[in-house]
Order: C-alpha cells, then structure tokens, then sequence
C-alpha cells in the first residue's frame, strides 16, 4: 500500500496522472464594443444586448483609434496648469488646428468614461460541476462583470488580475454571454498625477490587457500559496489557502516537492501531509527543509519552484499550483540594508509607467527583459516603481537577474488629495497593498514597499505609521517605508529623503553643483547622521539633456511626440534648426557629468544606503523631463553608453576626494584615493594603478597604491596621491585615471590647469575695452578701431538679464518647477575657434566653464540675422529656444567689436578660468585672425543693454 500511494504521488507530480485536469481558455480575440460617455449603460440594461462595434483584446481603445479627437477641452487626469508656457501668446498657433501639448505625449485618441465589452464563449462540456474563474491580468480601472445576463461582480484594482469566480453562472455544453463594463474614471482620489492612472505616463487607458482566459478546476481547489524563506533554518514555511464548496468535507493528501531552476537534476524530497477540509476556506501552514539551499541575490539569483499537488482518497488529482520563490532574506544592519545578511548599496532608477507604444503596461517578458538587462548593464540593481505596480512579467524578470524591487501601491496622494482623513483613500491604499503581497508576495525581487509617492494631509505620520507596523507584522520577506521622499517616521525600516543630492527642488542655483567651486570632496554624512535606519536619496539627478529630434520616428503607437514637434518648430523659426545635434551632445556631456557627480557623492557617503535616479531614462510628462541618458524607449542616447556609466555607477567603484579640480601651476594635485565595493565577497591583495595624462593622452606621471583587504563598504580608503604642477606651463586639461589592476574597474576626472601670475591685462595690445556703447566707443569703432565691450551687470532686463544661467543643466525641466533655475543646458561652442585657442576647451561645458558661467549674463540675439552664431552660446530650455550668447563678434564700421557678458574684471587673480578667457580673446582679437565677417548695426547692439549701459553721452 505504501509503495503504491508512493508512485501515485509521484505520479501526479510529474503530471502522468490526472484524472481531473485543470484547463484554461482565452479570451483574446475579437469583442463587441459600445462606448457609454453618458454612463446610460446599466440603466438601460446594455448587458443583454449586442454591441454595434468590435475591438480586438487584449488591447486598449486607443490602440484601436477609438475614443474622441484631442481638443482643449479634453478632461486630462493630470496637472497641466503648471505647463504656463502653452498657454503663453507665443504658443498661439500650436493650440489651433492639429493641436500640439508640450507637457506630455499626444495620444492619438481620448476616451474618459465606461465602455462594454462583449462576447460569447462555448464553455466545454466538461466544465460541468468545475470551478470556473474569469481572469483579467491588468485593467483599468473599475470592471463589472455579467454572465448571461446575470451580475457577476465588480472590482477595482490598479496593481492586481481582476479575478470573478463564474461557477453558478456559466452552463457548461453550450454557448456563454460575457459582458465587461470598464470604467477609467477615477474611482478614488489617490492623486490624479499618480504614475497608476496619469496621462503624464502611461495615460488614462481604458481596456483590459495580458491574460484574458477563463480557468476551470475543481471545486475544492488550491488557492492562495505563501513561502516564507528562513535560511538560518535551511527551511520554507508554506501557507497554503484552500477554496471549496460550503458545507462540504474533503480528506485526502497535499503533496509537495521543491527543485532548483538553476539546476534540472536538482529535486528534493517529496513531502505529503493528510488534509481535511471542513470550511469554504481554509489555510494550512507547513514546513518544507532546503538542506543546502542556494540563496538569491544580486550576483547569484538562485530560484526554486515549489509543487503542490491536492489528491483525492481514489488518489485523483483534485487541483495543483506551481509557485517559484528565491532563498532570500533582506533586513538591515544599523545603515545599511543587508540581502542575506550581506551589506547591499542600492543604485537604483525610477520606473513611473511610462510606455509610449501601448499607453499601458505591457505585460510580457520581452519588454521588461530589455529594461531591466539594461538597468543592469549600466551597473544598477534596483528599481522603484513610482506610485504604480508592474504586473507579473516585471516581477518574474527581476527574479531571474537579480534586481532589487520597491514597489508602491498606486497613489500619489497629493496635488489635491491626501492620505490619513480616514476616508476611500485610505482603505484604497490598504486594500492595494494586500493584493500586492498576495499576487507578487513570493518573488524574490520584491523586496520594498511604500504606500506610494510624497504623500500630503495633516494626519499623514499617524496613518503611514500604522501602516508600516501593519505590514511589518503581516509579512516579514520585505523592507517597508512609509512613503518615497517623506515622511521620515520611527516605523520605518529605511528613509527615503531627498536632502541627499546635488541638486534639491527649489534650489536653484544655491545648489551644491551651482554654488561651490567644482570639488569632489563632499559627502552626506552630516544629513545621514540623525538616521537610525538606512537613508535612500530620493530621485536624484533629474539633469536634462536637450531634446533629441531624432528619436521621434519611434513614436509608431498610441502617443505621439507633438511636444517634440513644438520644441524643433520653434528652433527652426529662431534659425537654430541646425544646431539641435550639437545642442543635445554639448547638453548630454554635461547632463552626464552631473549624473556622476550625483552618483559619486552618494557612494563617497559612510554608511549611506542608496539612491534612486530620476532617471536613467526620460521622463514624457510633466512638462517633457528629459532627464536620461536613455529615451523613453529605454534605448541609448548618442552623448554616452552603458561602458562610461558603469564606470561611476557600480557594485564596485574606485573614487577620488579632490577638494577643487580647477589649478593654477603653483599648485599641487592632492587626491585621495578611495573604493566603494559591493561586490559578492570581500577583495584581498588588490592593487590600484593611477596616471595623469595630458589632453593628448600622454602621461605625465603614474603610479600603483596597494591595498591587502577590501570590505564590502564604501570609504575605504586606498592611499594619496600628490603630483606637482610647477612644470605645466601652458592651460591645460589633464585627466586623473585609477584602475584597479587585471580589472575593469577604473574611473577618471579631468583637472584644469592654468598659469599662475597670468595678467590677463597684459594682452590688451590696441584693444579698447568698454562697459557700455557710448557715443564715444561707437565713434571709435566707426573710425576702425577694435573693441572689447564687457557689459556684465548692465544686460536689459527683457534682453538676457531674466535667463539665469548655472553651471548645471536643467533640472527637472523650467515647466513644472515653475521656472526654477538655471534655464540653460550648458554652453556649445567651437574648440578650434581662435578666440578659444588659450582656454582649452571640447565643445561643452566642463568644469573649467563654471567660474565663468557663475559670473555671466546671457544676452538674447532673437533680433540678430538668423544664421548668425555667437562664440560662446548658452543652450536655452527647449521652451524658450531663444538665441542665447555670453560671446560674439561682428564689424561695426570699420571697426571689430567683441561683445563678452561675462565679468572678465572682477577678483581674477582668484579666478583663473576667467583670467585665461579673457587673458585667450585679447590674445585673438590682437592678432590677424580676429576679422569678424557679419556687420552689425549700433541699434541692435544697444538694445542689448539698459539705457545706462547704452546711453550716447
């Protein structure tokens, strides 16, 4: 008896022995449809009825063009009232005819409201006496369901399948009528720009999409299947749900048996435990031992699959499940977040839905493979999901490669809507979360949580405390927070907070990046220092990069680029349309050069936990944030690649503390050397090269610093490095590189180096140097003469004064924050031209450029002839797209003016990059090169400059 109810086990294990099978049926295909704009349909009974429409599921309305034509009356879910610029006079005609939005993708169609879905099914005969359950994997928002006419139920999720148990209603042996009312109204106010149902991201979608298929199986059936990992006890703890009919009493046996994924031949014991079920539903909980077990993280994401199998007293197979889960255990260590009790630094992006093609989440593996290979390829292993769930797919992948999930349920609750009143939004957010542990609760991957993003209300700390402890106690396989950027309470596991980065909101050009002298010696240890628990900085970077006019021919599905069209058609009538390439590589250099100071400063910070990007790759709403190095597409930019980010963004990175990267020849290089690894294991007997090299790669001197023991930490220091600059004697770049040798692990900074004791003054030959047009320098140049005109401080308001220039570029974008500055992207310019031959410079900014920047003004040329180009040209935000200048030159009479609104005057002895710029342009203008070809009218110089600087006494 024994042997055989052995073999019977294994025999329903390995599937050979069945005797009621469980079976599924799609529901893809072709629907009837009828849209309900004045939600008539259930007052007038549109579930018995046939539909005059059709549309092919899974899919979405506007995938198949219905819905209504974008006007200025359409009812966006979103904030667009900040994007003030398309309401500006200047936008007029973008808002007429073939309307075009700046402030996010344009889809093709716009429906708000119900729409019915409907369709017959031939439900098996077979099915009879079956459980049959109605699947729906992603919808949004509120489905009602009806069965041959019969109310079936409704639900609302926006993270969980929409699941309807159709048993008493569908008759086996003949044809089915299933009709399905979707309604993407809001149904609560969780924040209308939450990622879960914005137009910002994703849009305001109505459809049903993924998996649409009726399951049948028996009616006492395996339900919901927790695992609960204790790698201490080389065990799983297995909760095990059970559904079956009420008032009925099933005995037979659960079988259960792990395998590894990783290893085919590896299968454990079987274990098979006598159930009885006396209730509707019922939970058992067990133990299963993993005697070896292999664990899962970053570097090895070793998964298991767990079978359960419920026979019958005749051994029949009543019902099975598969369910794959991950050795994994994440807690913390004083600051740090430990992933087996190994210390973990999160790199992390944020993903806020955004998916240009569908309008929706796509829900299989191929889309989210490519995003999170190439997360990981850019040397992240984290995502957050910014107020918004992925579906299964998404989880899954994450499983296989070893990324670090942090998901929140979908609310944003602010911009009018809040958390803690005691209200729908508040059990909302409970009653998504606890959906979220049961559909995704056992992947490995998912390994945070929040309530969602930057949440307001008076009585938010009370609310978000309880729900931390709550969940804390329900389920201890994650890390939980209140919520993504605040508050900071006691209850949470870890912090996120945005006081930890370069650049904070509002901040303007008092940021750290803007206001100091470039240096990499800062760290944040002194913001850190009150948390008890480990700091994650919130959406750091947020650096725009100019748009990329190229990538708008892979906008082929529902949403289209018209804010890309706005911002190229109004560089084209500034006469710029030739320079948008070089304005988005000029743009990208430097966006990525704020990038890497972001990322360093976060891992040069002792005991710090992470941070999140915003982003790795661009944002579509919100006014357009261009913010990544990759495009929405999640495909690369031309400007940089995977190889240089991996250089400051990974598991190991060496790192130099340098407290100023601008020198004079007096001066020496004091660097100190330090590593941060993350690795899978500890470093012994390393060895780190380093060089300095000239700007043709020439190497000036080099050395090694040894370093025996390696910890799995940050700051650890490697050793001083100390070069003298006494035999420099030209301006020069040189570039700081240390590897670690027989490794790929390397990182470089460029240094500036200039002449010290260089007078600047000593180049002005037969140059006139003025600060204002008077009448006399206007006689002068008329006579022949050659002028250099510095009107620093005296730029008219409406002609250059209000652009606020920075050495960053944009962050976020000048839209939605309102203007926050700086409003320029950097400077372009051409290295080769000979006003610059003794500033050595690329065609960006760097970081020679910021003493420069910081004391400039731009003038606005919108009135000069348009193919006229300045020497030293600001980017503009891509809203304004106005001709910018800090340098041009041009014949007046017969004379040679330079126009400079930098201070070229002031303290340049403790200024050195605008000693030499200046020091560089009287050495051109005195020589046979300086011939400018375009002339240029006194009046339009004048208008330049308020009337003190251009009066003609």
């Amino acid at each position: 008896m024994k042997i055989r109810t052995t073999l019977t086990a294994l025999l329903v294990l390995l599937g050979l022995y069945n005797s009621i099978a469980q079976s599924e049926l799609t529901l893809a295909g072709t629907w009837q449809l009828r849209l309900d704009p004045t939600d008539e349909g259930i007052r007038r009974h549109w579930w018995s009825e046939p539909f005059p429409d059709t549309i092919s599921l899974p899919g979405s309305l506007t995938e198949h063009g219905k819905g209504n034509e974008v006007t200025l009356q359409t009812p966006w879910t979103g904030d667009v009232v900040d994007s003030t610029y398309f309401f500006s006079k200047s936008y007029q005609s973008f808002r007429e005819g073939d309307l075009k939005i700046p402030f996010w993708l344009k889809p093709v169609k716009y429906y708000v409201g119900p729409a019915w879905y409907r369709r017959q099914v031939d439900i098996p005969a077979g099915w009879k006496k079956q459980r049959v359950v109605l699947n729906l994997e992603r919808c949004h928002w509120k489905t009602m369901v009806f069965v041959n006419g019969q109310f079936a139920g409704s639900q609302n999720s926006l993270v969980a399948a929409h699941q309807f148990d159709l048993t008493n209603l569908l008759q086996a042996g003949r044809k089915n009528t299933i009709t399905i009312r979707v309604d993407n109204n809001t149904q609560v106010y969780i924040g209308q720009n939450s990622h879960s149902i914005s137009d910002h991201t994703q849009t305001n979608w109505n459809g049903l999409v993924g998996n649409l298929s009726l399951r049948s199986g028996s009616l006492t059936a395996l339900d919901e299947v927790q695992v609960y990992p204790n790698i201490s006890q080389k065990n799983i703890r297995v909760t095990v749900g059970f559904s079956q009919p009420r008032n009925q009493t099933f005995s037979g046996k659960l079988l259960m048996q792990v395998r590894s994924l990783q290893n085919s031949r590896s299968t454990l014991p079987q274990q098979v435990k006598a159930i009885k079920l006396t209730a509707e539903n019922t939970t058992l909980e067990t133990t299963y031992s993993i005697p070896s077990p292999q664990l899962w993280d970053e570097f090895s994401p070793n998964r298991y699959e767990l079978s359960l199998v419920v026979v019958g007293n005749r051994a029949d197979t009543i019902s099975r499940k598969k369910v794959t889960f991950g050795m994994r255990e994440i807690g913390t260590k004083g600051t740090r977040i430990t992933v087996n009790g190994r210390p973990v630094f999160l790199r992390g992006d944020v993903d806020c839905a955004a998916f240009p093609l569908t309008g929706y989440p796509p829900t299989d593996y191929k889309h989210w493979g490519k995003i999170m290979r190439t997360l990981k390829e850019h040397g992240l292993n984290h995502l957050r999901f910014h107020s918004w769930c992925p579906p299964e797919a998404a989880f899954q992948v994450a499983d296989e490669l070893g990324l670090y999930l942090y998901v929140e349920s979908p609310s944003w609750a602010n911009q009018g809507s809040a958390v803690g009143a005691g209200g729908l939004v508040d059990d909302f957010i409970y009653q998504e979360s606890e959906r979220m542990l049961k559909a995704y609760g056992n992947h490995p991957s998912f390994c945070m949580m929040s309530y969602g993003n930057e949440p307001a209300g008076v009585n938010q700390g009370n609310f978000l405390g309880k729900w931390v402890l709550h969940f804390k106690a329900k389920d201890t396989r994650r890390l939980y927070t209140s919520g993504a950027g605040w508050p900071m309470l006691p209850e949470n596991q870890f912090h996120i907070h945005s006081d930890a980065r370069i650049q904070r909101w509002g901040e303007g050009l008092a940021s750290i990046i803007n206001r100091d002298k470039p240096r990499t010696d800062y760290d944040w240890r002194t913001i850190i220092r009150p948390s008890k628990v480990p700091y994650i900085s919130h959406e750091i970077g947020q650096w725009c990069v100019y748009p990329n006019f190229d990538e708008m021919a892979k906008y082929t599905g529902v949403l289209k680029p018209t804010n890309f069209e706005i911002f190229r058609q109004t560089l084209q009538d500034q006469g710029m349309g030739d320079q948008a390439r070089d304005f988005l590589m000029a743009s990208g250099r430097l966006q990525t050069l704020c990038y890497k100071a972001d990322i360093e400063a976060a891992l040069r910070t002792p005991g710090f936990g992470g941070f999140q990007l915003l982003g790795l790759h661009d944002f579509p709403g919100q006014g357009t944030a261009l913010v990544g190095a990759l495009d929405v597409f999640y495909e690369p930019k031309p400007y940089t690649s995977k190889s240089e980010y991996s250089q400051f963004c990974n598991a190991t990175v060496l790192l130099a503390r340098l407290d100023k990267l601008v020198f004079q020849t007096n001066e020496s290089v004091k660097a100190a050397i330090e590593i941060a690894h993350f690795g899978a294991h500890e470093l012994t007997n390393q060895t780190v090269s380093w060089s300095v090299t000239d700007d043709q790669s020439k190497v000036l001197v080099q050395g090694k610093l040894n370093k025996e023991r390696v910890h799995i930490d940050n700051a650890q220091p490697v050793g001083l490095i100390n070069v003298d600059l006494a035999s420099i004697k030209e301006p020069t770049r040189l570039t700081l590189t240390v590897q670690l040798v027989n490794s790929a692990v390397k990182n470089s900074w460029h240094l500036w180096v200039y002449p010290a004791g260089l007078r600047a003054d000593a180049a002005v030959g037969n140059v006139l140097i003025a600060h204002s047009m008077t009448d006399e320098v206007v006689q002068r140049l008329e006579q022949g003469a050659t002028v250099l005109l510095l009107p620093y401080g005296r730029i008219a308001p409406d002609k250059g004064a209000q652009v606020k220039i920075g050495f960053s570029t944009v962050f976020w974008n000048t839209s939605w924050t309102m203007g926050q500055p700086p409003h320029t992207l950097g400077l372009v310019c051409n290295p080769k031209h000979p006003a610059l031959a003794h500033f050595p410079t690329e065609s960006f900014s760097d970081y020679q450029w910021h003493d420069v920047v910081s004391h400039a003004q731009p003038m606005i040329l919108n009135e000069f002839p348009k193919r006229f180009r300045p020497v030293i040209q600001p980017i503009d935000t891509w809203f304004e797209n106005r001709r910018l200048a800090l340098a041009f030159e041009g014949k007046v009479g017969k004379g040679k003016l330079l126009v400079c609104s930098v201070d070229l005057e002031t303290d340049l002895s403790n200024r050195p990059p605008a000693r030499q710029l200046k020091y560089s342009l009287l050495r051109y203008m005195n020589s046979d090169q300086f011939n400018p070809e375009q002339a240029l009218d006194t009046p339009l110089i004048r208008q330049l400059l308020t009337s003190s600087a251009s009066d003609r006494r």
